[in-house]
């Protein structure tokens, strides 16, 4: 079963910390987003393995874009 991390803001994509092939457990950090001058940490909602990191440093993502793929 897949999870999909979605964007919940406008913002740009400062840092990826996460990488396919991850093991992430629920609160682990995934990218962190930059929006007016503040770091904005994304994390893992749930356990598992990173498939996908659909984004890069330097990515400007709008509200409901595929930030990760997570799969359990």
């Amino acid at each position: 079963m897949n999870h999909t991390v979605l964007a919940e803001l406008v913002a740009n994509v400062f840092k990826v910390v996460a990488s396919p092939g991850d093991e992430v457990q629920p609160g682990d950090m995934l990218v962190i987003l930059e929006s007016m001058k503040m770091e904005i940490p994304v994390l893992a909602e749930v356990a598992g393995t990173i498939s996908e990191i659909a984004v890069a440093e330097g990515d400007v993502i709008t509200e409901g874009d595929t930030i990760a793929v997570i799969s359990s």
